[in-house]
């Protein structure tokens, strides 16, 4: 009965949450659903557009999610359930959904801008610039860990003398040849769906029951008919796809396709939490992870190595890009801010407790190296709640669970390449400059919209060929330190007009240390292991990891260095 336990525990008390401390926070900042958004004032057709509250939701939820609250709980479930469990739930209510929730609203206030906005507007613009380059750091690094996972849930693999198979449709495909088809057939469902909904006026109701059929309609193709093809043809196309959906209208694709995969997520959550359930009284699968391993494990100590590995499942600076880079220009009201913001972190932090009993279920094969991915670890976990591996009911669950892991990373790959594309251009621009156009010479050119797109796709896609382990742990503590800094940024924001930030600084103070110290610990491992040749894998990935984290926890430094100094002001003013 523990896991039956572990979700009705996680759901008590992050309704609790929700209801009481998002209820206090918004009445703190000064929420007011009587002020025009950048949405509407700011309308122009492609990036500001509003959305419809449930659309919206869908390609927030859809965008912040992706494989983190899968990848990271799995992985950090080697310290025992309660550890995992405790951060996921209360780092949520008190560090992942303040991050969210502040991050959104103070963008709101600043014209739908990005976090890059809020501190050039409260610590000035070489504060700006400075978080810019960390932000567009931490993006190539969504981009290489998301495209590693997608391209992981494609790849066709190789027979038995370890040659790749043959490319192309086939029948009676295999698991991750029916995830490519049926992935492939839900990006022209999405561009459908936005084209009746945007071009002919279809409301929103019908048009989402015409993609919930077609939906299902994909999942009957794709489990018939798939794609075969290698990993590195697959990296190749999602690097095109990913820069063609970062640069047209929203409309056409992310707002439709990250609310239709919002669907397959929450129907992706009601089947694990039926399969909780249905296993606790039927005896299908038993529960292995003990509640608590140790204080260090092969994964390193508890602290920092737990509140980095477990990343978007608590607290995640990525989040505070998607809150800033795109759902801020298409929120029609700020009163919607609290369940978008702080309702999907929340719920984010539920997905995490399911993907830790989902690997509990398996955690002796997990351990023991039987699943490739933590993505296929979960997968496994909850199917096998459902019956036995060789059965069919087993087989449909685990592929339409891999299927919907595989939507969500691609969700967040589309807006992570959106934002990158952003944030590049902001890079180059001036103070008065509202785009590329305004600009003279080279940074004209650099910031011109085709180029930061393929420069982040380019980088990303090609350390995407790396191992996920080479990635993950980077992308974590680069992730959590992002949200340290924007902690620290709607602090001083909040500080600056007058309204209640206390809020922020214990979880700013602690993922600050926590991300600081992890890298600190990674550049010493790479610069032993690289002195002795002890490390494996391609020599110029962990080189990249080691002058990556040099580079951010510099940068970090001196940005925290500007935050104290705006704080120290702050309160001399008050004194």
């Amino acid at each position: 009965m523990t896991p039956v336990l572990i979700i009705v525990a996680a759901i008590v008390i992050l309704v609790i949450g929700y209801t009481t401390y998002g209820k206090w926070l918004a009445k703190e900042w000064g929420v007011d659903p009587s002020r025009t958004t950048p949405a509407i004032e700011l309308e122009d057709g492609v990036d500001y557009v509003a959305a419809p509250p449930q659309v919206l939701m869908g390609h927030h939820f859809s965008s912040i999610a992706g494989a983190g609250p899968i990848n990271g709980p799995i992985q950090a479930s080697v310290f025992g359930w309660v550890p995992v469990f405790l951060w996921c739930v209360f780092g949520g209510i008190f560090f992942g959904g303040v991050h969210d929730y502040g991050s959104l609203f103070a963008s709101i206030r600043h014209g739908g801008k990005s976090i890059g906005e809020v501190i050039g507007d409260s610590m000035g613009q070489r504060t700006k610039k400075l978080f810019i380059i960390f932000a567009l750091l931490v993006l190539i690094l969504v981009i290489a860990s998301f495209v590693n996972v997608v391209a992981g849930t494609f790849f066709t693999g190789v027979d038995d003398a370890g040659n790749p198979l043959a490319s192309g449709i086939v029948s009676e495909p295999n698991g991750n040849q029916t995830t490519s088809m049926i992935s492939i057939l839900f990006i022209l469902l999405a561009i459908c769906y936005g084209i009746l909904t945007n071009k002919f006026g279809m409301k929103t109701g019908p048009a989402t029951v015409i993609g919930i059929v077609g939906i299902v309609l994909a999942i009957i193709i794709g489990m018939n008919f798939g794609v075969a093809m290698g990993r590195t043809p697959w990296i190749i196309i999602i690097g095109i796809y990913i820069a063609i959906a970062s640069l047209i209208p929203v409309w056409i694709m992310l707002q439709p396709r990250d609310y239709l995969s919002s669907f397959l997520l929450y129907a992706m959550m009601i089947v694990a939490v039926v399969g909780i359930i249905f296993s606790a009284f039927a005896g299908t699968a038993e529960f292995q992870i003990p509640a608590f391993t140790g204080w260090s494990t092969g994964l390193g100590p508890m602290f920092p190595t737990l509140f980095i590995t477990v990343a978007c499942g608590a607290c995640s600076g990525f989040h505070s890009l998607v809150s800033t880079g795109t759902s801020s220009k298409q929120l029609s009201n700020e009163a919607h801010a609290k369940p978008i913001g702080y309702g999907s972190m929340l719920i984010e932090s539920a997905l995490a407790c399911i993907s830790l009993i989902a690997v509990g279920m398996v955690f002796n094969k997990y351990t023991a190296g039987e699943f490739g991915s933590p993505a296929a670890a979960f997968a496994g976990g909850i199917a096998t709640m459902f019956g036995a591996e060789t059965s069919a009911v087993y087989k449909t669950v685990y592929s339409l669970l891999t299927l919907a892991v595989s939507v969500f990373a691609l969700t967040s790959l589309d807006t992570g390449t959106r934002l990158g594309r952003f944030m590049f251009s902001e890079l180059f621009l001036n103070e008065g400059e509202a785009s590329y156009k305004d600009a003279k010479g080279v940074r004209a050119i650099l910031a011109n919209p085709i180029f930061g797109t393929a420069f982040m796709v380019l980088v990303g896609c090609t350390l995407g060929g790396l191992s996920l382990s080479q990635i993950w742990g980077l992308f974590g503590a680069a992730n959590q330190l992002l949200a340290g800094i924007a902690l620290m940024a709607v602090a001083a924001w909040l500080g600056d007009i007058g309204k209640n930030n206390k809020m922020f600084f214990f979880p700013m103070a602690f993922m600050l240390v926590a991300t600081i110290t992890s890298l600190c610990i990674t550049i010493i491992k790479k610069f032993q292991g690289l002195g002795a040749g002890t490390l494996e894998g391609p020599m110029w990935g962990h080189y990249f990891q080691l002058v990556f984290a040099i580079a951010m926890v510099i940068l970090a430094l001196i940005l925290i260095k500007e935050g104290i100094s705006k704080f120290s002001q702050q309160s001399k003013s008050k004194a």
